[in-house]
């Protein structure tokens, strides 16, 4: 056999296998979504988005408390966790310095931490001194986790902006805070957007940490210092539970928290295809 041949042997036997491994992921994942999909769609109705869980023993009922939980969550952790993210993300770009390397190690750890630590430390920090769970303590862990991901994303995508843009500005006469704050963040604008989208995306989810912090709550939660029903932490409770029609509500669940957390990416991609720099 010739080198010519078995490099071409070869090139077709990985272009085979890396297929074949495409293929894979994308049934399993394809498998996951049609399984949660069929599974919810069935108890998925107007009193699921309305009405309140129904006591146990009855029919029916709704999550509506659960939907306006996580969505208070969510913007909690916003609040909370973007403009640091975002303001860290600027200095690693723009300024960096010798505690750049150090930010970005710290950053790469508390992304890699598993968020049932973070609910541990919250818990400690906040549940505790307050006597009681609340919706703040869970909007505080679930910022701490969206800290990072907007963090990295934004360095990068600031890190894309083409320095003549820059250069620009500056021999304009323009300040450099100018420059970043008219030039710069402008001009990665829909990469940081998609990045934030991805941060609420990835902690859309999370169940550990709201265990140890907003708990649940089977009624209305006013305000942000009181326990509050969350999506993952319904799912968790009714798919445990030994109810069929719990079971059933907890697939609904899961299927409009996927819908959400699916939407949320395809929305970050969009703006990611639109927003590439020139």
């Amino acid at each position: 056999m010739t080198t010519r041949t078995r490099r071409r042997v070869v090139e077709r036997t990985m272009f085979a296998l890396t297929g074949a491994a495409t293929a894979v992921t994308l049934g399993i994942l394809f498998f996951l979504l049609g399984y949660v999909a069929w599974q919810g769609a069935a108890a998925v109705s107007l009193d699921f988005f309305t009405h309140l869980p129904a006591p146990v023993g009855e029919r029916g009922g709704g999550m509506a408390n659960a939907l306006v939980g996580s969505a208070k969550l969510l913007a909690l952790a916003a609040a909370m966790g973007i403009p640091i993210g975002f303001l860290g993300g600027v200095y690693l770009a723009e300024y960096g310095g010798r505690l750049a390397g150090l930010v970005r190690y710290a950053a790469d750890v508390l992304n890699g931490v598993p968020s049932i630590v973070v609910g541990i430390t919250v818990y400690a920090l906040v549940v505790v001194p307050m006597g009681h769970f609340s919706t703040l303590a869970g909007g505080i862990a679930l910022g701490l986790m969206t800290i990072p991901v907007t963090l990295r994303t934004t360095e990068e995508f600031l890190r894309l902006v083409p320095a003549a843009l820059r250069d620009g500005a500056l021999a304009l006469g323009a300040p450099r805070w100018v420059t970043i704050v008219r030039v710069v963040i402008p001009a990665g604008a829909r990469g940081i957007a998609a990045g934030i989208l991805l941060a609420l995306a990835r902690v859309a989810g999370e169940t550990a940490p709201l265990l140890f912090t907003a708990f649940s709550n089977r009624y209305w939660s006013p305000g942000v210092r009181q326990p509050t029903a969350s999506l993952p932490v319904m799912i968790f409770t009714y798919a445990i539970a030994p109810y069929d029609d719990w079971h059933r509500q907890a697939w609904a669940a899961a299927l409009v928290l996927l819908a959400v957390v699916l939407g949320a990416n395809l929305l970050a991609r969009a703006a990611l295809g639109r927003g590439r720099p020139a």
